[in-house]
């Protein structure tokens, strides 16, 4: 069973209800409106494991980095601002006390520079390293971006090229998460989500949601990658977003538009395009 499959049948769990939830399971993140309150919480949480999402031999510093980035992309993603972060941390066993050090300073760096708080945790060791991030953000009362906005005749766009993680085997100094947009993005998109798993495979869910197609006429690939690096490799996170306006700015590119409704339909150039990406449940070959 794939991913999307088994994140449909997590939604049908029966749990309490809440009326403070505002938006479970199946977007970026979830929201949570406290009562009275002016602003929604955006929830979200996020792995790093070795050898799935990096190297053994990397840099404690930018591991930390990118444990932290991939969650605040989630946050970026729905539009909002970070406000603080959990962090779990199962550290390798022949990892030092300086290695679990660097770590925490390459948390530190990417958390002072986007003004949140790490609040808390927990750690052990394991064989390999295992890092689980929550992160919370805030949004104004109900304008958080979903997956589910997008309508025929949007523009589709992304906020970098895409392909030069997978080409240059995930180097982790390449995670930017874009909540430098996320107040801009607010007043202009339709839709949004992160590109994680592809740029194929989340133009996917972006449509499943709203009900849309999608019909692709360039994508922005990045020095020394190729058009299947971009549209399948994943770890860019960069921004995918829908809207009705022609946008003008020189960190984003133009690739296309929302089709006709209920199809979920994917073309690049008029031809079908496979809407395949990473995905950890997928049946092995």
């Amino acid at each position: 069973m794939r991913e999307a499959e088994l994140i449909e049948r997590l939604k049908h769990l029966r749990t309490p209800s809440r009326a403070e939830l505002v938006l479970g399971i199946g977007d970026d993140c979830c929201i949570w409106r406290p009562k009275g309150s002016k602003e929604d919480l955006l929830l979200t949480t996020d792995f790093l494991l070795e050898d799935i999402h990096v190297r053994g031999h990397a840099q404690p510093r930018l591991l930390g980095r990118r444990a932290l980035g991939r969650a605040l992309s989630d946050v970026a993603a729905m539009g909002g601002e970070a406000r603080f972060c959990l962090l779990s941390l199962a550290a390798p066993e022949d990892a030092s006390t300086r290695w679990i050090q660097n770590f925490f300073k390459g948390v530190q760096e990417l958390a002072v520079e986007y003004r949140l708080s790490l609040a808390g945790g927990d750690m052990t060791r394991a064989p390999r390293l295992i890092c689980d991030v929550t992160a919370c953000g805030v949004v104004p009362r109900g304008q958080a971006l979903l997956r589910s906005g997008a309508r025929p005749g949007d523009w589709i766009y992304v906020t970098g090229p895409l392909g030069g993680s997978a080409s240059a085997g995930y180097p982790l100094h390449r995670i930017r998460p874009r909540l430098d947009l996320a107040r801009w993005l607010r007043q202009r998109a339709t839709a949004c989500i992160d590109i994680s798993d592809g740029l194929a495979a989340d133009l996917a869910r972006l449509c499943e949601a709203s009900g849309v197609s999608a019909a692709l006429d360039s994508v922005p690939v990045d020095h020394g990658a190729t058009l299947e690096h971009a549209l399948y490799g994943g770890e860019d996170y960069e921004l995918l977003f829908t809207s009705p306006r022609r946008l003008h700015r020189s960190d984003i590119y133009r690739m296309g538009r929302i089709a006709t409704r209920g199809r979920h339909l994917l073309t690049m150039n008029g031809r079908p395009l496979a809407k395949r990406g990473w995905d950890p449940f997928a049946p092995k070959r």
